[in-house]
């Protein structure tokens, strides 16, 4: 076996010791999840972001709020999270409206808890599985780093055993050891890129809804003057 051979990834994930096969194994199924989250929080982020543009041209076309909310519940499945948010403002406004006792301020307060309690579960709903790529990307590092020193630690314990120490009977034992770092880094950076992204994207789609909700509560204070 020529010395190509001996140094392929493969080869030196299969002659590694049960610990260092563990910990790749690990990396490995670790970062498929994270790949399979980054591609799910892309759609989800990217249709949040698209239904609540096309919410907002609706919205402020001038129709009637009524219609709106008609459509917003008959429609809830396929909804946006700003229009979600609209129709439990707009739900909360009709109904505390209808009390008699209630004055204007206490209206619009509660349209606002209802589309404040709403607003945080959209944004709990995006943030999902964000917290699984944060620790994807501080811990994977770490658990490839446990991988080498063990691995380095078995081969320099193989080496014990040899009367004299060559690169030749070290470079095997140092290279598969390596690996699990390789892979670690693989496994982390996407990680912590995709969390950053996603981050800041859902930090604007909140800024968003935050501002409709002020705006909207205007629209809805001056109905009730």
């Amino acid at each position: 076996m020529n010395m190509t051979q001996d140094l392929s990834i493969l080869t030196l994930i299969l002659q590694a010791s049960a610990v260092v096969q563990a910990v790749i194994a690990l990396l490995v199924c670790v970062s498929f999840m994270s790949w399979y989250y980054i591609a799910a929080k892309y759609f989800a982020v990217r249709e949040a972001r698209n239904k609540a543009e096309r919410f907002e041209r609706d919205f402020w076309s001038g129709g009637d709020l009524n219609a709106l909310y008609n459509s917003a519940v008959n429609d809830r499945h396929h909804s946006g999270a700003m229009e979600r948010i609209f129709e439990a403002g707009f739900r909360e406004f009709t109904k505390l409206r209808s009390q008699q006792h209630l004055d204007a301020k206490d209206v619009i307060n509660g349209a606002r808890r209802g589309m404040r309690a709403t607003f945080q579960r959209e944004i709990d709903l995006l943030e999902a599985h964000l917290s699984f790529l944060a620790s994807v990307g501080s811990v994977s590092p770490y658990v490839g780093l446990f991988g080498t020193v063990w691995g380095i630690m078995h081969a320099f314990r193989g080496l014990s055993n040899v009367g004299q120490a060559t690169l030749a009977s070290v470079a095997p034992g140092i290279a598969e050891a390596l690996v699990a770092t390789a892979i670690g880094l693989f496994a982390a950076i996407p990680a912590v890129l995709a969390y950053n992204r996603f981050a800041h994207e859902i930090d604007r789609l909140g800024i968003r809804f935050e501002s409709f909700m002020e705006e909207f509560s205007n629209i809805l204070q001056r109905q009730v003057r």
